[in-house]
């Protein structure tokens, strides 16, 4: 009986895999089809240092929310600097399905997003585009307040750990929302209106503090919001909506109120620089050996990767424009990293990183305190040669800063050592792009497929990557 069970969890458990294997290509192949790539693979000849210069242009984490917030306005409202990635297509998407014009403006990055004639949109359509976007969720808010109700299906996203959404329902009835758990997703409806409450959140989450602000700001009365995300994106954010008309005060210890107001205007903005891609073009040029101006990047929001890059043998130059990392030569070494919220370490930062660390002289550990399972794209680097353990329950470390969280995973990479090429399947986003770098760093020739996904976060990577002088074919 026990063989019989055995062999049945086995099967289960391969059919599950294969089924996650075959969504995340459909995803891929999506994510790609929305910003023109025209294949879901690249072959990389590795060895070559990157060198020249990029530009990063709007953060996905504020361009997608920014869009989000027009809805909220009674005229348009102009958003500048935004970035040509996946996510940002699927926004617009659901943005049109509620009735909401959204036009390019003259120069590029600009659009121009006019919501007078927001209207309920099909379920059957919201699903179709938001497959593979958690952006939905915080379309609740502003929907409740502009047409009384609201829909979103069931979510998609990275598969890198559980990402409940209760965070953002117990925040949405606590303003007085009514939820409904369908088969199809998440119905909402507000029959007494949104109402003003005071909120504290189990964990600072960047996700539940913008659904808070974006339902709080047109909320009767006033929103109290505790332990609240203030990371710069969420500033960012705050600045958005008081240009609007909103209401908002930060306070000391992660303190947010918010005070309603009875209508908001447009807005017009210039986005603030993605501080992930940022760091993962630094972790390119220190992994590669090689010398990158990143165009467009300002060093407050960069402190404390920087510090990082630096003790791992880094070095950068900031300059009015952007900021310059490069490897000045010599050993690489190891560090201790913890990741955490703002202003913390990233957790979107150590994965780009790791590839680096692998060719510190020594031994470096990496506590992920923020996804329980964001170490799955290490299994790739192992296959390439680095020396990488994952530990499930994390380690223990007397001299943590970061307080320890339930479900955190720690890695240790040992090195240095010769990454070889190899065939490799992109299984989530930053995890992605990380193995952009290793096959960039390896010895050697790899394929890497899934491409799709890096597009839901990274800007033209392809045509960056010809600017770098990276050796690759790639079929378009």
């Amino acid at each position: 009986m026990t063989e019989k069970l055995t062999t049945q969890d086995t099967a289960v458990e391969t059919a599950t895999e294969d089924a996650d294997a075959a969504g995340r290509k459909l995803d891929a192949q999506r994510a790609g089809a929305r910003v023109g790539l025209t294949s879901d693979e690249i072959i990389i000849n590795g060895g070559r240092p990157l060198k020249g210069r990029i530009e990063v242009r709007g953060a996905k984490n504020l361009a997608t929310k920014a869009m989000v917030a027009a809805l909220l306005g009674k005229t348009p409202s102009v958003l500048r600097n935004v970035p040509n990635i996946s996510d940002v297509r699927v926004v617009a998407g659901l943005l049109a399905l509620h009735g909401v014009l959204i036009t390019k403006g003259d120069q590029a990055g600009e659009w121009r997003l006019d919501p007078s004639n927001v209207e309920v949109a099909h379920q059957a359509d919201i699903d179709a585009h938001a497959g593979s976007s958690r952006i939905p969720i915080l379309f609740c808010g502003p929907l409740l307040h502009r047409l009384g109700e609201a829909f979103i299906p069931d979510l998609g996203g990275c598969r890198i750990g559980d990402r409940p959404i209760d965070f953002h329902l117990d925040a949405l009835r606590q303003f007085g929302a009514v939820i409904e758990k369908l088969p199809s997703g998440i119905s909402l409806t507000a029959p007494d209106g949104l109402k003003g409450a005071n909120i504290e959140l189990p964990y600072p989450s960047v996700g539940a503090t913008e659904q808070v602000l974006l339902t709080a700001v047109l909320a009767e009365g006033q929103t109290e919001l505790r332990n609240a995300a203030i990371e710069p994106e969420i500033v960012d954010l705050i600045c958005i909506l008081q240009k609007m008309g909103a209401i908002i005060s930060m306070e000391p210890n992660r303190v947010i109120f918010i005070e309603g107001v009875p209508e908001l205007r447009g807005y017009d903005h210039r986005a603030i620089f993605d501080r992930n891609e940022a760091a993962s073009w630094a972790a390119a040029a220190l992994a590669t050996k090689g010398d990158i101006f990143v165009g467009g990047v300002e060093q407050e929001e960069m402190m404390t990767f920087l510090n990082v890059f630096r003790k791992v043998g880094g070095d950068f130059d900031v300059h009015d424009d952007g900021i310059r990392f490069w490897h000045p030569g010599g050993e690489l070494k190891p560090v201790v990293i913890e990741t955490d919220v703002h202003p913390g370490f990233m957790t979107d930062w150590q994965q780009p990183l790791v590839v680096a660390l692998t060719l510190a002289q020594g031994e470096s550990t990496i506590h992920e305190t923020v996804y329980e399972n964001r170490f799955g794209f290490t299994d790739a680097l192992v296959k390439m040669g680095a020396d990488i353990v994952v530990y499930k329950e994390g380690l223990h470390d007397e001299n943590r800063r970061v307080k320890r969280r339930e479900f955190e995973q720690a890695a240790v990479i040992t090195g240095p050592v010769h990454l070889r090429g190899a065939d490799i399947e992109v299984p989530d986003l930053r995890g992605g792009f990380s193995h952009l770098i290793a096959a960039l760093t390896a010895e050697g020739q790899s394929k890497v497929t899934n491409l799709g996904i890096i597009s839901r976060g990274y800007e033209n990577f392809i045509e960056k990557l010809h600017l770098l002088g990276a050796d690759f074919v790639y079929e378009s």
